[in-house]
């Protein structure tokens, strides 16, 4: 595994902890070998070392989901003994050369048979010229035998895959002329969360959710994706970004994919991601009057005063940036006519939270109409990503008594409840497909080109024409009221954040 930005936060912090948990369970290869690639003049120990104590961190942490209770010398030995590092600058064709001998050596030596995983953790104007060099550099070449790799090769690349519908198109034209589709996994760390996966077995696995999954007893759906924290030291990273490029076309409409794609004709790679494209070739494009974005000025979160997003680190004063983004989509196909989905996102919001909730049609009120039921709670699904993973179903009970009076009450399943909690930072599922070469979880090149199509006309009437009004919430709220007034033209209200529903919504 060749890491480029070998120095870098995604290195420390995620990948390498997450290449930890996999060896600690067995999960890696007898030969495996990291490699750190970077401009950083390092040794290898002191690499070594930075990485140590970065997992260090995580050992008897009560706040972090990858808590360990102490490192294991032979898994950390079995997993850092060959390691090695290479330094260089990634637009000079003498690194590739010296990258070249040096997994030469690596193979007759730790005997990895020229198996080899380029991880691009770099920022993305080094996507397409790493990827080039590659190529020139013959690192990309892989042995077939009747269509299939004997010795394989592949390029993991993160987000974002682009900023526009235009600049996605370039990349994927720019990294296919050196790589078959086959070879590219675009990563979004998102996917690799148990709960995610968990929706489509969710889905598919239970025979009673199928005949109710449609515009006949679904009135709409609402997708969260919530955060506490502001944009930290990611200002600059920010300030060309914003919220809907950062969050929207990979995450959200993941999550999105995941709960309107058509059944699959099986788990394997091509057929869930046909089925995912089929729910983003039929998106309607989204309108600017479908769509409100909004910026964190100033507030409180946790009882501590918090800055709002102008006065961050590397924000410009006067910066239109959106931290908060909601919208309204519609799915043109037979499913899902007529059922709106509500997406949104956002920065320093009251609760890091983030769940799909699916309302049901009302029930007919016939049979209670002589009571002093007026109106019946609606019923609610809900698939809670994080903190607390789980699912919920409310639904209506009779009050004991002798009045007919109806309560709402909720079924709850808990992970924790029900599973063993393992370390995890989210990335060790995806870096193990990307070792087998399962693409389900990774992004096809048509998939990422159709999510930027979306968005495209909100993103340019965006960039045409400044807010009026920012910043528009405090920091600590759930959002601006505009996006509480995109809902109410429907006649419909947002579940607040954090999942705690009025029971008349």
């Amino acid at each position: 595994m060749v890491i480029f930005g070998a120095s870098g936060d995604l290195t420390r912090r995620l990948l390498v902890p997450a290449l930890y948990n996999l060896a600690r369970t067995g999960l890696i290869p007898e030969h495996f070998v990291i490699i750190g690639v970077d401009i950083a003049a390092r040794t290898a120990e002191d690499w070594r070392d930075s990485l140590r104590a970065m997992l260090q961190s995580f050992v008897g942490n009560p706040s972090s989901e990858n808590r360990i209770d102490a490192i294991d010398e032979t898994v950390w030995q079995r997993l850092t003994g060959g390691l090695s590092y290479v330094q260089g600058d990634f637009s000079d064709r003498d690194l590739f050369e010296k990258l070249r001998l040096h997994l030469h050596d690596v193979a007759r030596e730790r005997q990895t048979d020229g198996n080899c995983l380029f991880y691009l953790a770099v920022a993305d104007r080094f996507f397409g010229p790493i990827v080039e060099q590659l190529g020139h550099a013959g690192l990309l070449d892989e042995e077939l035998r009747d269509g299939k790799p004997q010795r394989w090769r592949r390029v993991v690349i993160e987000k974002p895959f682009g900023h526009s519908v235009d600049s996605a198109h370039e990349l994927n034209t720019r990294i296919r002329r050196e790589l078959r589709e086959e070879q590219i996994f675009r990563i979004d760390h998102f996917l690799g969360k148990e709960t995610v996966q968990n929706i489509m077995a969710f889905r598919f696995a239970n025979g009673l959710f199928e005949p109710i999954w449609n515009r006949d007893r679904i009135d709409h759906v609402q997708i969260t994706v919530a955060e506490t924290v502001g944009v930290e030291h990611r200002g600059r990273f920010y300030e060309v970004t914003g919220a809907l490029r950062d969050m929207v076309p990979n995450h959200v409409f993941q999550l999105l994919a995941m709960i309107a794609m058509e059944p699959p004709a099986g788990f394997d790679a091509r057929s869930v991601r046909d089925r995912k494209a089929d729910v983003f070739a039929a998106l309607g494009t989204l309108k600017e009057d479908d769509a409100v974005r909004g910026q964190y000025g100033p507030g409180t979160e946790q009882q501590s005063d918090v800055p709002g997003y102008r006065a961050e680190p590397n924000v410009a004063g006067d910066s239109n940036v959106e931290t908060f983004v909601a919208m309204r989509l519609t799915i043109d196909n037979w499913r899902w006519a007529g059922v709106p989905f509500y997406l949104r996102t956002g920065k320093r919001m009251s609760r890091r939270y983030s769940e799909i909730a699916i309302r049901f049609k009302h029930a007919p009120y016939a049979p209670f109409e002589d009571t002093h039921v007026e109106e019946l709670p609606p019923n609610w699904l809900v698939l809670r990503i994080q903190p607390d993973e789980g699912i919920s179903l409310q639904f209506e009970v009779k009050r004991p008594g002798p009045v007919v009076d109806l309560a709402a009450v909720h079924m709850d399943f808990s992970y924790r409840d029900w599973f063993p909690r393992e370390p995890n930072v989210g990335y060790e599922t995806l870096i193990y497909d990307c070792m087998i070469g399962d693409q389900t979880l990774f992004q096809r090149a048509d998939m990422v080109e159709e999510t930027w199509r979306v968005v495209q006309p909100v993103l340019d009437a965006w960039g045409a024409k400044p807010p009026a009004h920012f910043p528009n919430y405090a920091a600590g709220s759930d959002g601006p009221n505009a996006a509480d007034l995109l809902l109410q033209r429907d006649g419909r209200a947002w579940r607040p954040v954090g999942g705690k529903q009025r029971t008349d919504a």
